[in-house]
């Protein structure tokens, strides 16, 4: 299809150019002679909604963005350019070393700094991959090929290392932007994938709204690409945090979607068959959070048969390592987001950690477990399951809000539980 002559003119190149997203929407609004309110009824929103978007020079509502933009006509081409982050060289005077060579040759020193980076804390790590989302940073160099350091990130994750992840994720983010610069379909779903990731942790550490705006991102790239697994998967981590932000209707309606999607590539391959698998054991959670009973039992009794096919240990860098197990798992979970402790501990009874490939999810294991135990009343077994899940991954104990605060409670209303001081101090120790 040919594009529209306007959007090669001087002025929507320069509006793309500053990420003035907005403003190309009104640009083209304006060139179809639409009025706000004429726009806001074609894509179901109201006027005022529609001015507001228009006027931000932050994008919100990516879906809107989408909508909006794929209405007016902005090409995708131009639309991408107006999302992606400026990129920023680094200043020679905040170099840490004598010259950019010796960061790059002295793999001692680059640890190091990592190393020192991590310790700082959340906090600050946290604030330094804000101002890599606002600006991404000069790409790095001499740290190898980005499929490989992407792995190794995800090794992090699932070993619950997220301190150290979170240190690496403005430098992963700065070569990703540079790969996907390739406008190669597989470059661009990398980045969508080092987006899923951030997502992913910052969901786990309780920031919310940096990993909406990282899964945004994460679905941007991935629609860019045209991989429906990325889609998949950066779809999914969108759902979490709406879940998290009390959107459940929203998070059905695009697990709903996404699983949809998933399926109609005909499931012929494994990885397809896991993708649909977990996009079904997501499903189910976020309707158990929302109260839809019905729905989320029925979902999980559907991933338990689309998971029948899958090997008990996913092969290594599947993107969607779901399981017979991880399906139980899941079951454990939706029980107990629909008030049934008892029956999320049926679920996971026969449930063990040696089932589960990653430190992650045998730590999941026990603080699931945990989460049903303490439902029921149980602060002996309660604490039983966050040690073990502490002895797998101390930061799934350690980083996520809700299990902290079972931590404290246990503490301050059983002190005297066996397990509960040895929980507490390491907890403590730890943060």
């Amino acid at each position: 299809m040919p594009v529209d002559p306007l959007w090669n003119g001087t002025l929507a190149r320069q509006l793309s150019e500053q990420r003035r997203t907005g403003a190309l929407i009104r640009l083209g609004r304006e060139h179809q002679s639409w009025t706000l309110a004429e726009l806001g009824e074609r894509i179901g929103c109201s006027a005022a909604t529609l001015s507001r978007l228009e006027r931000r020079a932050r994008v919100v509502d990516l879906g809107l963005v989408h909508l909006a933009a794929a209405e007016v006509g902005v090409p995708r081409h131009v639309l991408m350019t107006s999302l992606a982050p400026p990129s920023t060289a680094a200043p020679a005077g905040t170099r840490v070393t004598a010259s950019s060579r010796d960061a790059e040759e002295d793999p001692m020193r680059r640890r190091t700094l990592l190393t020192a980076t991590a310790a700082a804390g959340p906090a600050a790590l946290l604030m330094g991959l804000d101002e890599a989302l606002a600006a991404t940073p000069a790409p790095t160099s001499g740290l190898g090929a980005l499929s490989s350091r992407l792995a190794a990130a995800r090794e992090l994750y699932d070993k619950g290392a997220h301190h150290r992840l979170l240190a690496g994720l403005p430098g992963l983010i700065a070569d990703g932007h540079r790969a996907a610069a390739s406008r190669q379909d597989l470059d661009q779903a990398r980045l969508s994938s080092v987006y899923t990731l951030a997502s992913s942790v910052l969901s786990k550490v309780g920031s919310y709204e940096q990993a909406r705006l990282t899964a945004d991102r994460a679905r941007t790239w991935a629609e860019v690409s045209g991989s429906p697994l990325a889609a998949a998967a950066a779809a999914r981590e969108l759902a979490i945090v709406l879940r998290h932000q009390d959107r459940h209707g929203e998070a059905r309606r695009l697990m709903t979607s996404a699983a949809a999607d998933v399926e109609a590539t005909g499931l012929r391959t494994d990885a397809a068959a896991a993708a649909y698998a977990q996009m079904l054991c997501t499903l189910a959670y976020t309707a158990a959070r929302g109260g839809q009973r019905a729905e989320a039992l029925a979902m999980v009794e559907e991933a338990r048969r689309s998971a029948r096919r899958l090997p008990g240990t996913p092969p290594p860098g599947r993107l969607f390592p779901i399981s017979p197990a991880a399906v139980g798992l899941y079951a454990v979970g939706v029980h107990w987001a629909l008030g049934d402790a008892g029956a999320a501990l049926e679920a996971g009874k026969d449930l063990r950690p040696e089932q589960f490939p990653t430190a992650e999810r045998r730590a999941r294991l026990g603080t699931d477990m945990a989460r049903a135990w303490w439902a029921w009343n149980r602060p002996e077994q309660t604490a039983r399951a966050l040690l073990d899940a502490h002895r797998a991954s101390p930061g799934e104990v350690r980083d996520r809000p809700a299990i902290r605060s079972i931590v404290n409670e246990l503490a301050e209303r059983h002190p005297h539980t066996p397990g509960v001081r040895e929980l507490r101090a390491a907890v403590v120790s730890a943060g």
